[in-house]
């Protein structure tokens, strides 16, 4: 490992990293399915669509990728896909407070059409921030 020089920046420096896997498409390639090699599933739960990442988020993540990553360097076939957990009662009860509905009479005044609509779309509303962030945790 070399030495960090002093007044090194490590903003520079991470943003050299994460240029480097996505030019080098690192992830892909951990991710090629080998037809030799012996599948291994594990099944994680997405992040939450409806809110910004937070330590408690990162910490569950870390521990829960090193399985994944573990067998994947013990030579097995590891897909991993990035996804959203997408519960329907944190979904709606957003989107009933951002329009003040109280209730299921309220949500069909409101249009049942409509109001799906809206969560679908509230489910993107922090999807950029959330690839960005398991982007750079790596």
């Amino acid at each position: 490992m070399k030495k960090v020089k002093p007044g090194t920046s490590l903003v520079e420096v991470e943003n050299q990293v994460l240029e480097f896997w996505k030019q080098n498409e690192i992830f892909q390639k951990t991710n090629k399915r080998d037809p030799k090699k012996k599948d291994f599933v594990f099944y994680d739960g997405p992040p939450f669509a409806n809110g910004l990442p937070h330590y408690g988020h990162l910490t569950a993540n870390a521990i829960k990728d090193s399985v994944p990553r573990y067998w994947y360097m013990r030579g097995m076939n590891v897909e991993r896909r990035f996804g959203w957990d997408c519960h329907g009662f944190p979904v709606e009860s957003q989107i009933e407070k951002e329009n003040n509905l109280k209730g299921y009479r309220d949500v069909l005044a409101f249009g049942v059409d409509k109001f799906n609509e809206e969560c679908r779309a509230s489910v993107f509303k922090y999807a950029g921030e959330w690839q960005k962030t398991i982007d750079r945790y790596g």
